[in-house]
């Protein structure tokens, strides 16, 4: 099984360059995308047969919001944690198949001047909180946009950052927690290397000269590790200030 997830910092956007083109080439099994920035209805497209799709947009316009495109129908897709706080932004988008659940997350934003790093850290441990609850049914597979650059060599500068959003040691600890309670980054049971990244400003010419973080993951529940084939970045996509992450699974 072969699954994309993908920031593409607005759908409407990404679609009069290269998403089509992308889609038809990699042929996911399923595709998840963080920040559509739309709802289904703004997007006049007649998206391939072969996928059905799922939304949860944000009640602010414009703004956030989860998609998931597969070609297996689900049992079931739900919107959100079942938190107040956290459930009017179009975060969380959770599937569920036959023998796991797949949760399309775009993680809250600290902000630059960090105004938002306690609502962060709430958010951490209700997510978390979230996955957990669902493993205790199936085994989980959770992905997308988690705003954080987990250890130092998930970013280009790493001691220039430490107090800035997405490598804070409070964002970092709740990456942490959840490897702490038995999920598996995918990408570095592949990869122990530096200079894999997922995310490149878009000033200076950033992405060229390759100074980026690694924001986008998949994660897995530790019971699928033996099911996992292949974890990787496929930093050539262009089209956002996101590439895709790849999963592969049996």
């Amino acid at each position: 099984m072969k699954l994309i997830s993908w920031n593409v910092n607005g759908l409407r956007a990404v679609l009069k360059k290269n998403f089509l083109e992308f889609l038809a080439a990699e042929k996911p099994d399923v595709l998840c995308l963080q920040e559509t920035k739309c709802t289904p209805d703004q997007v006049e497209q007649l998206w391939p047969a072969s996928y059905t799709t799922f939304w949860n947009s944000a009640e602010k316009k414009g703004y956030s919001g989860t998609a998931i495109f597969t070609k297996d129908r689900p049992l079931k897709v739900t919107p959100d944690i079942g938190v107040s706080e956290h459930d009017n932004e179009g975060r969380v988008l959770t599937a569920e198949y036959s023998d796991f659940f797949l949760v399309n997350v775009y993680v809250p934003n600290s902000k630059r001047e960090l105004t938002r790093l306690a609502y962060r850290q709430q958010w951490d441990k209700d997510f978390l909180a979230y996955l957990k609850k669902l493993e205790k049914k199936k085994p989980v597979i959770w992905c997308g946009d988690l705003n954080v650059a987990h250890t130092e060599i998930d970013l280009s500068n790493p001691k220039a950052n430490v107090k800035n959003h997405g490598f804070t040691p409070e964002e970092r600890a709740g990456f942490d927690a959840a490897v702490k309670a038995g999920f598996v980054d995918t990408f570095r049971e592949f990869e122990k290397g530096c200079g894999h990244y997922t995310w490149w400003s878009p000033m200076s010419n950033a992405r060229a000269r390759n100074i980026g973080w690694r924001l986008d993951y998949f994660l897995i529940s530790q019971s699928l590790r033996p099911q996992l084939n292949h974890a990787s970045i496929l930093p050539k996509v262009m089209g956002s200030d996101h590439c895709p992450v790849l999963l592969e699974i049996n």
